[in-house]
């Protein structure tokens, strides 16, 4: 691809709280859709992060697809009238469930946030999932949203928390469980 897609940063368009869809309209800044795409935003962001650290070659290439397909949706949402999205991520992100949890043993109990830094830092790309996942929930209850877009985001967290305990497996580190805490009387 050749020319500059973006030749300007700075507009000054969005100082007085509204900012511009795909499609030239304007929103505010604390709308539902643009809530949404600052969330799945965030989540791309925290995968950069995540792909800053040291990853197994098959993690690496798996987590820049899907910070790809965070574009994409970011891009779908940006049109009000819901822009398209491909179906077909939703069955890959099916395939590396499947392939990521088949080694795995079974949980016995709730496992604790935490292990190694990437494993650590998977599992707050997970949380900023489930969260970017409310939000396109909340904006598909008021207005059009790409319909593939929501279970997307559901398998994306629950990917993102099987390859925490891949990550953690692969360093030798053990997952922390939950421990219950009796409550102590008064």
């Amino acid at each position: 691809m050749s020319g500059n897609r973006l030749s300007r940063i700075v507009t000054r368009t969005g100082d007085g709280g509204n900012t511009g869809l795909s499609d030239g309209s304007r929103v505010a800044k604390d709308s539902a859709r643009i809530t949404v795409i600052g969330s799945v935003d965030e989540l791309n962001s925290h995968l950069g992060v995540l792909l800053a650290g040291k990853l197994p070659q098959q993690i690496r290439d798996l987590l820049l697809s899907i910070q790809n397909d965070l574009f994409d949706l970011g891009g779908a949402l940006s049109f009000p009238q819901g822009g398209h999205f491909a179906q077909d991520k939703l069955a890959r992100l099916d395939a590396a469930i499947a392939q990521h949890n088949a080694g795995l043993p079974p949980l016995r109990e709730f496992i604790l946030p935490g292990g190694t830094p990437a494993a650590a830092q998977c599992h707050v790309a997970r949380t900023v999932a489930r969260r970017a996942e409310r939000d396109l929930a909340t904006l598909a209850h008021l207005e059009t949203a790409p319909e593939s877009a929501l279970p997307y985001l559901n398998r994306l967290s629950d990917l993102l928390f099987i390859l925490c305990r891949v990550l953690n497996r692969a360093a030798g580190h053990t997952e922390a469980q939950w421990q219950r805490q009796d409550p102590t009387p008064d």
